[in-house]
């Protein structure tokens, strides 16, 4: 509770930002640009001392990356500390030479901030993981190659949602999010990947260090070193050499993942709209792109349940309505704090790299995604010609 209050203290301090970013008419780049805007991101990440954590409160601090469509209009959003604003913005222009970035008005304050209400009414729910984090999702190396630049010959997989989002009429609202925080040593998510390597190719386990005593008893007692393998027993083909493809493939998985930076995040979205307009089965258009992006040997989005506006409790059916509208406040409070799925309290997160992040979150190009709902730089700036008149005063 002492270290809550101090990070309380600290986060007040802390001054943040909304960014729209008006992605050009013709995206030409694969989907790996945004990948290393993502590698650059991870420059926020930081190492505190003993005193800022405990004495200041500091933490490390995370960004939002949202995709928004108000009344079929999508757009797209990062909502930054405004310290980080230079990192932000230097890495997408970096990639995007032609994209623009303004500051702009944070979105989810344009609306009543008691949702649901007898106007409004929503639905919405977190995403989690269905296998541990080592397990990755299905990238967009799986949809495109990189060696293919042409818009035409794409496939993207963000394209269904952001139809989907474009197809929303007045009075209606998708609000997409991912909270994501760089980290390194934090979560012990590489040593677990590589436990589960290990585990799939069934690499031995390394003895346990015994007591200098007790090995010497052992080795006059059985005549042979604790650890080691009779001849006899030794295995012709290694354990690697029987694997299956699909084994082969998850552990390769595995493996590529880990190796690229990571950040703790979680996902939600929410549908809202007023109540002459609001059409529940609207709502399910997320669940398309969440299952384009998994798979059942691998990693996978799912809703949560425990956070989900819907409830189906058999012995306090009666109750229902007042727990849905309490999930509904809940999940509407996180979304506009951009905090965890059960803040102050852990849980609900899980590690994406930065492959899977791009996958998720990119500026598609015309020809992938030509839904004209979505704000687009629609002309070229450049500087003025070398050589032009200029009036002197």
């Amino acid at each position: 509770m002492y270290l809550w209050w101090r990070k309380q203290r600290y986060d007040a301090t802390i001054k943040r930002i909304v960014l729209e970013i008006k992605i050009p008419k013709e995206v030409l780049k694969p989907i790996k640009a945004m990948e290393d805007s993502f590698a650059g991101f991870h420059a926020i990440h930081d190492v505190f001392t003993w005193r800022e954590v405990w004495m200041e409160g500091q933490f490390i601090l995370a960004i939002a990356l949202e995709i928004v469509s108000i009344n079929g209009e999508v757009h797209f959003y990062i909502r930054t500390p405004q310290q980080f604003r230079g990192i932000v913005e230097s890495n997408i222009y970096a990639q995007y030479p032609e994209a623009e970035i303004t500051e702009v008005p944070d979105y989810t304050k344009n609306i009543p901030q008691s949702i649901p209400d007898k106007e409004w009414d929503m639905w919405g729910t977190d995403e989690i993981n269905t296998k541990p984090d080592p397990y990755p999702l299905k990238t967009y190396t799986k949809f495109e190659s990189e060696t293919q630049s042409k818009e035409e010959k794409r496939i993207d997989p963000l394209a269904g949602l952001l139809e989907g989002m474009a197809t929303l009429g007045p009075g209606e609202q998708m609000w997409f999010q991912i909270v994501a925080k760089p980290i390194r040593g934090e979560k012990k998510w590489i040593e677990e990947g590589l436990q589960i390597r290990d585990k799939l190719v069934r690499r031995p386990e390394k003895p346990k260090q015994k007591p200098m005593v007790q090995e010497a008893a052992e080795i006059l007692i059985t005549g042979t070193v604790s650890g080691e393998t009779p001849v006899g027993e030794k295995e012709i083909i290694p354990p690697e050499m029987k694997l299956t493809p699909g084994e082969k493939d998850i552990v390769s998985a595995i493996e590529q993942k880990i190796g690229k930076f990571g950040y703790d995040c979680n996902i939600r979205f929410i549908y809202l709209g007023k109540r002459d307009v609001f059409f529940r089965p609207r709502a399910r258009m997320p669940f398309g792109f969440f299952k384009d992006i998994s798979s059942e040997n691998m990693g996978g989005l799912k809703p949560d349940k425990r956070t989900m506006t819907k409830s189906k409790s058999v012995p306090f059916w009666f109750f229902d309505k007042r727990r849905i509208y309490l999930r509904k406040r809940r999940l509407f409070k996180r979304y506009v704090k951009r905090v965890a799925p059960f803040w102050p309290r852990a849980g609900g997160t899980f590690v994406l790299n930065t492959e899977e992040l791009a996958t998720i979150f990119h500026f598609p190009g015309r020809m992938v995604v030509p839904a004209p709902a979505i704000s687009r730089v629609e002309a070229k700036k450049g500087e003025a010609p070398p050589g032009l008149p200029v009036e002197l005063e």
